[in-house]
Formats: structure tokens, sequence, C-alpha cells
């Protein structure tokens, strides 16, 4: 009775608040209330690569998993949460439940399993009371997972409730018969989940060859020139809240670029809008290598006929390469096309590859670095605008092992006035190349997820908010753009053919 009174008294210090909390409800960011999740996730990856990710998390916490057939039913071995005497003791274990939607869609539910031996115990009357305890004093020694005998109650017709029977589970863990089983879904592994599919960093591949071809391309969206007809204007939309304290001349502007998206692209021509209709020169600078750029001034001083954009990409072995990143996206071909409209409207708009196909790791962000401080020393009054990955666009290498200096830090340090600016999002899809859970390079549409911080919650609307001091990682601020959308790469090698399609105009983030 005592060791009772203890363990509610324990229970009652520690938790009785969370009793009325619904089981799986996690605080929300925003409120700080504890809810239960309305929506299921689903993750846009193979059923095979979720399930294996979540089996490597389960490992890492010292369990072995068990499959089932077909392999989107997986057990874990069972642990004793404390140390109890036998009759009394809590066993858990974890069943992981995967349900294939598609061919890159998946559920995944994992659920905390728990068995109770108390709650096994069944009614026995007196005549067998006797041979039933001596057999528990016998069984004291061994481990329920080791059993290989088992009983089960039913009356028979003088009323004795026990009855031992031949064991239909021979060799079988005792914890796979039946039993009453209590199960909660375990959030928080989901969560871990979560992370380890959808908030990993995109590869971008330097060099490679290139095979796909460009022999009859068809930009959905572009107009074609006709002598005397008037320059398509660029679809400009609003501008983005809370950047105009950030448009001068000279100042330079990076922003972390979630590539092969559609959003980060959007911005950048309407900041690029704005500033060019203040009277500002603006430089547009982006991540294509620099060999890139006599056929970007080609296509800037053409007509912007589909024609131009096809001379643009056969041309290129950057656009045609045969795995391609983010950085060849739909959007991002469209964002050339833009500031080619902005150009041709007469406004002081220029565009600029800085960076390489050629080098890794400090020696690319060398390279990059000294390609923009080269342009920048020519264009000192421009205002410019880099869109890049956001591992270069930091101005410090916090968090980052050895000497390694991304391009932002090597420009903070050049210029007199740099700022970067970190996305806030909302779960959506990229575009990506990256490690799958096999350890192989893949390119394809990723859900992508907001970390704690780069979360944009509801009450926050798009636009730019400045901190009131730069982060450890050097951003000067954040820029939020809503619910990310992929773009996929602008050429795609199909069945015998090739096509290219710069895609509707990005949305306007709302």
């Amino acid at each position: 009775m005592r060791r009772y009174a203890m363990v509610m008294g324990l229970l009652c210090t520690t938790g009785c608040a969370s009793l009325t909390r619904n089981l799986g409800a996690e605080p929300d960011p925003e409120t700080g209330e504890y809810e239960t999740p309305k929506q299921e996730t689903v993750y846009l990856v193979p059923a095979e690569d979720a399930m294996m990710m979540a089996r490597r998390i389960l490992e890492e916490q010292r369990y072995d998993v068990l499959e089932k057939e077909g392999g989107l039913e997986m057990f874990t071995s069972a642990h004793e949460p404390g140390n109890n005497q036998r009759g009394l003791r809590t066993l858990e274990r974890y069943y992981i439940k995967g349900q294939r939607l598609g061919p890159r869609q998946t559920l995944v539910r994992i659920f905390r399993l728990s068995y109770n031996e108390m709650e096994r115990e069944v009614e026995i009357g007196t005549a067998m009371t006797a041979s039933h305890m001596r057999k528990r004093f016998l069984d004291e020694e061994t481990h329920p997972f080791d059993a290989n005998k088992t009983f089960k109650t039913a009356p028979n017709m003088q009323g004795q409730r026990l009855m031992d029977l031949d064991d239909p589970f021979q060799d079988a863990p005792e914890l796979e018969r039946f039993q009453l089983v209590r199960g909660n879904r375990d959030l928080g592994i989901e969560r871990t989940l979560l992370e380890r599919l959808e908030m990993v960093p995109s590869l971008e591949l330097v060099g490679g060859n290139t095979s796909v071809p460009a022999r009859s391309v068809v930009l959905e969206g572009w107009t074609e020139a006709v002598e005397g007809a008037q320059v398509p204007e660029a679809e400009c939309g609003t501008p983005v809240d809370g950047t105009a304290p950030l448009m001068a001349q000279g100042h330079t502007l990076l922003l972390a670029d979630p590539l092969g998206t559609r959003e980060l692209p959007s911005a950048a021509l309407r900041m690029l809008c704005e500033a060019s209709s203040k009277g500002l020169p603006v430089t547009l600078a982006l991540s294509l290598p620099s060999t890139e750029q006599p056929l970007l001034d080609t296509y800037m001083a053409s007509a912007g006929s589909s024609q131009d954009a096809q001379e643009l990409l056969s041309g290129s072995s950057f656009w045609r390469r045969v795995h391609q990143d983010g950085r060849s996206s739909r959007a991002m071909l469209w964002l050339v096309e833009q500031a080619r409209r902005l150009r041709a409207s007469g406004r002081a708009v220029s565009l600029v590859a800085f960076d390489t196909d050629k080098g890794h790791g400090n020696e690319r962000e060398a390279q990059m670095a000294q390609h923009l401080l080269e342009y920048r020393s020519r264009n000192a009054d421009t205002f410019m605008v880099v869109l890049a990955g956001g591992a270069h666009v930091r101005t410090t290498n916090a968090g980052r092992d050895g000497d390694f200096e991304p391009l932002g830090m090597r420009l903070a340090k050049a210029l007199p006035s740099v700022k970067a600016l970190d996305v806030g999002f909302q779960r959506g899809t990229q575009f990506s190349c990256r490690y799958n859970v096999w350890d192989a390079v893949e390119c394809d549409v990723f859900a992508i997820s907001p970390t704690k911080q780069a979360r944009q919650a509801s009450t926050v609307s798009a636009g730019v908010q400045l901190f009131p001091q730069p982060l450890e990682e050097g951003f000067h601020g954040r820029l939020y753009v809503g619910a990310l959308s992929a773009s996929p790469p602008a050429l795609q090698a199909g069945a015998g053919t090739a096509s290219a399609s710069a895609g509707t105009a990005p949305r306007t983030a709302q």
C-alpha cells in the first residue's frame, strides 16, 4: 500500500496537470497551448526510404528492429522503464506502420506500445490459488520475452477459471501473444523523422557532364518579338514589405535561397522592380558559373524570343547538365527573362553570374567572392541583390568547422555595406539534390520544413523583418515568403526528347 501511495504522490507532483491533456498533444509554438495535430504528414519520398529512416532513428536509441514481410510494418525490441518486481512490470516497445500513398508519397505512424503485467492477472478460484502461486514463484526468475508457455482464462462446467493449455506459440516471445496492449503515437520520434527527411541541406552539383539536348525549346509565357510591338513588361507584382531601408547606392543585399523554389526568385524580382523604379542602378547576381556570362549578356541584349532562349540554353553547359540542382530551375530562368524585360524597358538593370564550375569548399567561396568584388570595383554605385544558397550568404563562419569562410563573410570584410537575410517560410516543396537514406545523390521534388527559428507563424506577414542585432550566423534579418513551392529544372531529358518551360510566373507570397 505504501508503494502505491508513493507512486501516486510522484505522479501528482510531476504531472497531474498533464492528465487533462489529450494523448499525443504537443505545444503550439505560437500559443504555447498543447494541441493534438489535426493533419497527417505525407513524406515526399518512397516508402522504403521513410521506413529505413525510421528504423535508423530507433536503432540509434539502441533498439533492435524486426521487420515484417513487405517492409511496411516493424516492431522493436522491448525494454523495461525502471525496475520493478515480477508481476508489476511495465514493458515498452515500438510499432512502426508505413502506408504507401504513391511512388513518392508515404505516411509513417510510430506507436509506443505499453504492456502492463498487472493487467494480465486474472481472478483465480480458491482451489487453484496454491497451484498458481507455486508456478508464479517458479517463474520468478524468467523473463517474459523468453517464455515458451502460456495460460488462457476460460470458465469450465464447474466454474473454475484457470485452464492450462498447450502453447499455440512455441518459441515465440511472449509479447507476440494474445494480451492487452496500449499504444500512443510517439510524436517526438515522428518529429525527428520529419527533421531527418525534410530539414536537410541541398547539394549544389558543381561541374558535371552535359547531355540534355535543347533542340526544340518551347518556353511557356514567352512572347515572340514583333517589330514595332510594345516590350513585354516584367511581372513585378507588389513590393516586398520592409526592404526599402536596405536599398541604396553601393549597398549589397544577400538573400539566402532555398534552391529550386519559386518564392525566392519572385521576391528577388520584386526587389529589383522597386529599386529600379526609384532610379537606382541595380545588379542581380546569380549563382550561375561565370563562364555563362557571355551567353547571358547576349540574351539580355536580345528581344527575348523563344529562339533567343533556345540559343541561351543550347549553348550552355550549365542548363543542360545531366544532374541538375535548384540553380538551373524554371523559376531561375524566369528571373533571367524578367531582368531582361526590365532592362529592355529602359531601367538600369544588369545581370552577373558569379559562381564557378570548378572548386569546392573555401576554394569555391573565394572564387565566388572574387567574381563579385571584381564586378563591384567596376560598378561601385549599383545596388546589388545576390541570390545564393543559405550556406554561402552567411557573414560569419559560426557553426562551421575549421577555417571555412563563406562568400558572405568574405564580402562583408571587403565591402562597406553588406546585409544578409535568412529566409522564413512554411512547410512546402523544393526541387533539390540531396543525399538520400542510402547515401546516394538524388535530385527530385522533396518536401521541405523550416527549423524552429525559420518557421513563419500564421501571424507573421510576408516581407522583411530586421533583427535588433545580427544573429550568430551573421544574418541581419529574415525574409518571410510563406509556403514554398518547387520549381523543377528548366530543361529535363524525356523519352528521346527534351522540353523547357519557364512555367507560370512564381506566385507572389501572401
